[in-house]
């Protein structure tokens, strides 16, 4: 039993399962909808709101949850989340109506964000070897990648098999369960304390922005980018991020301070992520909705057919990714992903309305493999500029642009290519070969997103120093990283 309580490996798989659990819940609930429309009763429009009610709260308030964890503690943060997540789950399961299941998509999301907000925070600080710590952020990377791959597949066996309420129901006992482990197995973290970093009016100014700026975002589809809605919208939220901005720059105690973007590799492997993963999440989107509406596949043909993507991405990232990033650094593992990646959207601009599997979609969903690279070799490379009594905060950062960045993808992206489907139906063309016509353009765009994180990668990242070369001086500013290139 002292060895479960004091081994960091224990602790990384409860912390894993939080995020299995998290990302699961994106994606479960999408096949699932037209049953719950049924029962409930939503509109058409209201509909999107069982996603987007998690989406906001969750991409919204994760940098102010990653600072507080450093503040009041991120075991406590880790916590508090699992708990609001649990229940917020028990209440969606027994929603009669579309009011109350929108209230408890809200919590679920307000859940998700302050435990997924601290998990890299709390992982770095478990595991201070840097293979050893390669390892364990490849170990929850793969359970990322799980998530995303299965979450579809099991959101339709539990709708068929028993009802919908059992997609949210089914995160009561693995919310109970991680809760009573984590008590155990986390190691207790004071904080800081609010003292050092108590700012209302910046926790008000960047939730505000960012809640505001990814509502405009996911209604994009709906108003269009030139529409009155989305300029002055966004508008207001860049506005609110400036001044919070501002905010950090003269506060005395600052919910975030500056100096942790003046790490090259926090900095640059946060935009790199943001540019990477607006082009493959929108992948995962679009190609889905291609086989379906084009191809003609089924959900469950679609799933299959994704599946040796989501495999693997999973296996890069548990068996491969760490070894390669203590050969070769993790700047190089990163950039030689972002290849593969950019061959694979290349081979998508060339698809057509009769591509057939085996020799056009397979190769690209072995290419997207390269993803078992990007993404463990973004999250190291994005916590090692960070101090310890910053880590909760580059965890939030870290998986702030994550989650603005996906949705910024999917929006861009689905809008583009409606766009051109639309110009080509105009000029003649047929519905198929219209939809083709706009994923390709799309795909194209996606390829250009993931160009730009490479040249991020190639131009900004630096292979990071050992955790002994980076001291703290004494004023609490951060030491500047040597520049050494991988």
């Amino acid at each position: 039993m002292s060895y479960v309580r004091n081994s960091p490996w224990t602790a990384l798989g409860v912390l894993s399962a939080t995020g299995l659990m998290t990302i699961l819940d994106g994606s479960i609930v999408t096949v699932a909808m037209p049953a719950i429309q049924h029962d409930l009763g939503f509109s058409p429009a209201g509909l999107s709101w069982i996603v987007n009610a998690y989406l906001i709260p969750f991409g919204g308030l994760l940098l102010l949850a990653g600072r507080l964890g450093d503040l009041v503690g991120r075991r406590t943060m880790f916590l508090a989340g699992n708990a609001i997540f649990t229940a917020a789950s028990l209440l969606a399961g027994a929603a009669t109506g579309p009011g109350l299941l929108i209230a408890a998509r809200f919590l679920q999301g307000v859940g998700s964000a302050l435990a997924s907000a601290v998990v890299l925070g709390i992982l770095v600080t478990l595991f201070a070897d840097p293979v050893q710590r390669a390892k364990a952020i490849a170990i929850f990377s793969f359970t990322g990648a799980a998530g995303a791959s299965i979450g579809q597949v099991l959101g339709g066996v539990l709708t068929d098999g028993l009802s919908w309420p059992w997609i949210f129901l089914i995160n009561v006992p693995i919310g109970a369960v991680t809760v009573a482990l984590a008590l155990l197995v986390l190691p207790a973290d004071r904080g800081a304390g609010p003292a050092a970093g108590a700012d209302v009016a910046g926790a008000v100014l960047v939730t505000g922005g960012l809640m505001l700026g990814i509502y405009t975002i996911v209604k994009v589809e709906e108003y269009g980018w030139l529409a009155a809605h989305t300029l002055g919208l966004g508008a207001v939220s860049l506005a609110l991020l400036a001044a919070f901005v501002v905010r950090q720059a003269t506060a005395r105690t600052p919910l975030m301070p500056l100096r942790i973007l003046r790490s090259r590799n926090v900095t640059g492997a946060n935009l790199a992520q943001m540019l990477a993963l607006s082009g493959m999440f929108a992948f995962q989107v679009l190609v889905a909705l291609y086989m379906q509406r084009v191809l003609g596949y089924g959900a469950l043909d679609t799933g299959l057919a994704m599946l040796p993507a989501a495999v693997g991405i999973g296996a890069i990232s548990l068996f491969v990714s760490a070894r390669l990033s203590a050969r070769f650094g993790a700047r190089a593992v990163l950039l030689s992903g972002l290849v593969l990646l950019i061959a694979a959207m290349l081979l998508l601009t060339r698809i057509s309305v009769d591509a057939g599997y085996l020799t056009h979609l397979l190769p690209v969903m072995v290419l997207i493999s390269g993803g078992g690279l990007v993404l463990p070799a973004l999250a190291t490379l994005g916590m090692s500029g960070a101090r310890e009594s910053d880590a909760g905060l580059a965890s939030g950062l870290f998986n702030t642009t994550q989650q603005v960045g996906m949705a910024i993808g999917v929006a861009v992206l689905s809008t583009m290519a409606a766009s051109r489907t639309g110009e080509l139906l105009a000029a003649g063309a047929g519905q198929a070969a219209a939809l083709t016509g706009g994923y390709r353009l799309a795909f194209g765009i996606s390829a250009g997103l993931l160009v730009a994180a490479f040249a991020v990668g190639l131009l900004v990242l630096r292979r990071p120093a050992p955790a002994a070369a980076r001291p703290e001086r004494e004023d609490g500013a951060a030491v500047a990283e040597p520049s050494v290139s991988s």
